[in-house]
């Protein structure tokens, strides 16, 4: 497993640390896809542990359901690859680790698809949080370690994004 990150998954990274910190904020990570990539990514830094508190690779259904309590339901009617489970996801990881907001990533790697009519690079990454949860559904391509890179680039920037996104509105004095 190479957790070696590109100059744009690295600024990424340092913007979302220092957002992070500014903020007080503490962060989880959920991954299927990335199979432990996103959690190596986010503690490539020197003091991630100021924000990130650990990660759950949740690559079979029996994980998502029993550790991040995905409902079966839910998991049997849109399959493990789909916004509504990459929401549960999030949302269970805040749950389970008692942290600000969490990221979650669930796909199709490749380089066969899952048996579904899903297509090999499809991703969709979750951001649950104190603002509500957030799901962004992407389609990759290239090889299996490339889909899980941009992946991994992606959640970073969505989770900075969510930061971005929620910050106080000092007109209204919020």
């Amino acid at each position: 497993m190479d957790v070696s990150l590109n100059n744009q998954t690295k600024d990424i990274l340092q913007q979302l640390a220092k957002a992070l910190r500014a903020h007080g904020w503490t962060l989880a990570a959920a991954e299927s896809c990335t199979g432990g990539l996103l959690s190596g990514a986010l503690t490539a830094l020197p003091g991630s542990s100021d924000y990130y508190l650990g990660g759950i690779i949740a690559y079979s259904n029996q994980v998502k359901h029993r550790i991040l309590g995905v409902e079966e339901r839910l998991l049997s009617t849109f399959g493990a690859v789909s916004e509504q489970t990459a929401a549960a996801m999030a949302e269970g990881m805040v749950r389970l680790m008692g942290s600000d907001m969490a990221i979650s990533v669930t796909g199709i790697a490749g380089p066969e698809s899952d048996g579904t009519q899903k297509p090999v690079g499809l991703v969709y990454i979750g951001i649950a949080g104190m603002k509500g949860t957030r799901v962004v559904r992407h389609q990759f391509s290239g090889e299996r370690q490339n889909i899980r890179s941009c992946s991994v680039t992606a959640a970073l920037r969505q989770a900075l994004d969510y930061i971005a996104d929620t910050e106080p509105n000092k007109q209204n004095g919020l």
